[in-house]
């Protein structure tokens, strides 16, 4: 590798799209080019306070389809594309450094095409995100220069100015390189309280217009993000998140307030709040109220939030989720309702929740709690006047059966009248995600040494709307069927349901598995 003295630009390149579609067109994952986007928008403030000179490049922001393979699953044939901007259109020697984050091993296959493009005229290549993070040794085989290994951004600065020729290797923490050298992780990793603010020019550029709904509200446009916590407290069998060695790190209310201005100057009308576990803080002395005081700094700004994670039902409980025998789990309503509450314009529009697994399957989680406990939580939650709920259920973990289905469906439809009989207008839908074996977590290195994996695709296996892993009593058709059945459960398919799943009936309680 050489370096251009002249060049010092660092490229930072979004990932196109990923389009899965059978052949009439039904799109098998949500197809949002125009969400806004977080990973880019810290990482470039990050760079830019460093001192180092940067160049974002969108390659969602555009209308170019192109083919990348098929794969047949369930004796269907289904279309790979990447849509958004050309990735040939890049000049690899435009920039001296190019960075790639990928965040879902969905997006490998885009990712390697990007890589090895970018690397073809020798210039470095630094690929980030969960997915380099669990497999670095696929990127550093397919061009990668280095793999960073450190979530909290400690790495950064040391990093470039290494490959820039203005640093040392012995500065080097949290990544891998080529030649396979690892640097270990910083003993202490950067708090979400330090990361630089971004420009407004910086935020404006990952502004979105789609999220969730379809179509977004337009007086809620555009969409701003923030990621106000880092790292979770819990260690579910199925996620990540807890390998990424951050322990839980979280912003202070000032900060967040900050952060928010930024994004209302940017001209944000909303935001989503990207959290791995916002209510963490809740375990800490004080962290209740710095809740109270970010959603009332939420509505100050007259913003609507949106929530797809970090919101756990136990810590919204007297008892904050500390488990033990003598736990309170009598819902805290003061909480609830800053968080929940809506007026047509400002506060929570819609938010996810997770759902429980009332009788079998509840061994892979962390932080369930029990039913009747559950529901009652929920109803807390609906009384606010919360528009919108996503009520996610994770189906397909190793030992499902057909009885743990029909329970859970039971289950499903019983708070889904409850919900209703509460708040009629509310559109409550049900999200039925399939068990996707993650790389690094104990429940994928459980499923791939069970050998109950049918499909290597990442296409395929790493998303959530393609079952691809049997159970122990049942296929992975199976475990489809059901996913098609329990998301008859609810309203409206609109939230982040795939363009597949939108066209199934609603409203009726179906026993029979619905066929694709």
């Amino acid at each position: 590798m050489t370096i251009d003295t002249k060049n010092q630009t660092i490229g930072l390149v979004e990932l196109p799209q990923l389009k899965l579609s059978d052949p009439e067109g039904n799109d098998f994952y949500s197809l949002r080019k125009f969400e806004p986007i977080i990973s880019k928008q810290i990482l470039i403030s990050n760079l830019q306070a460093g001192g180092f000179k940067t160049k974002f490049i969108n390659l969602r922001d555009g209308d170019y389809v192109e083919n990348y393979g098929h794969i047949t699953w369930r004796g269907i044939e289904l279309s790979k594309n990447y849509c958004g901007v050309d990735i040939k259109s890049i000049d690899p020697e435009s920039c001296e450094i190019w960075c790639i984050t990928v965040n879902f091993t969905l997006y490998r296959e885009i990712a390697m095409m990007l890589l090895k493009h970018l690397a073809s005229k020798g210039k470095a290549v630094v690929v980030g995100g969960s997915d380099p993070f669990a497999a670095p040794e696929v990127y550093l085989q397919n061009g990668a220069a280095v793999v960073v290994k450190e979530k909290s951004g400690a790495a950064n600065w040391p990093l470039f100015n290494y490959l820039l020729g203005k640093g040392s290797k012995e500065a080097l923490t949290g990544v891998i390189l080529a030649d396979g050298t690892e640097y270990r992780r910083p003993r202490v990793p950067l708090q979400p309280e330090e990361w630089p603010l971004p420009s407004v020019e910086v935020a404006r550029e990952c502004l979105g217009t789609q999220y969730w709904m379809d179509p977004f509200p337009e007086e809620l446009k555009p969409i701003g993000a923030i990621f106000p916590d880092m790292g979770c407290d819990r260690h579910c069998d199925f996620c990540q998140t807890p390998t990424y060695g951050t322990g839980y790190r979280r912003m202070t209310p000032k900060r967040v307030m900050e952060w928010l201005d930024v994004l209302c100057e940017a001209g944000a009308k909303s935001v989503v709040s990207l959290s791995d576990q916002f209510l963490g803080r809740t375990i800490f002395p004080g962290g209740r109220e710095e809740i109270l005081e970010i959603m009332q700094g939420v509505r100050d700004r007259n913003l609507a939030v949106l929530w797809p994670n970090g919101l756990e039902l136990r810590k919204m409980t007297m008892g904050r989720g500390h488990s033990g025998k003598r736990e309170d789990l009598t819902p805290d309503e003061e909480v609830i309702q800053a968080i929940y509450s809506w007026d047509g314009r400002k506060g929570t529009l819609a938010g996810y929740l997770p759902a429980e697994r009332p009788i079998f399957g509840r061994e892979s989680y962390a932080k369930l709690v029990p039913w009747q406990q559950h529901k009652r939580i929920v109803r807390t939650i609906v009384q606010t006047g919360v528009p919108m709920i996503s009520y996610g259920v994770i189906i397909g973990l190793p030992d499902d059966d057909e009885e743990a289905l029909l329970r859970l469906e039971e289950a499903l439809w019983e708070v889904y009248h409850e919900v209703k009989a509460i708040n009629p207008s509310i559109i409550f839908q049900v999200s039925p995600f399939v068990i996707s074996p993650i790389l690094g977590t104990p429940q994928g290195e459980t499923i791939r040494k069970s050998g109950l994996l049918r499909f290597e695709d990442p296409a395929l296996f790493a998303g959530f709307w393609t079952a691809s892993v049997d159970t122990k009593h049942l296929s992975y058709e199976e475990v489809s069927d059901w996913q098609f059945r329990l998301a008859r459960v609810g309203d409206s398919k609109n939230l982040q349901i795939p363009q597949r799943f939108r066209t199934l009936s609603t409203g009726g309680k179906d026993k029979v598995a619905v066929p694709v």
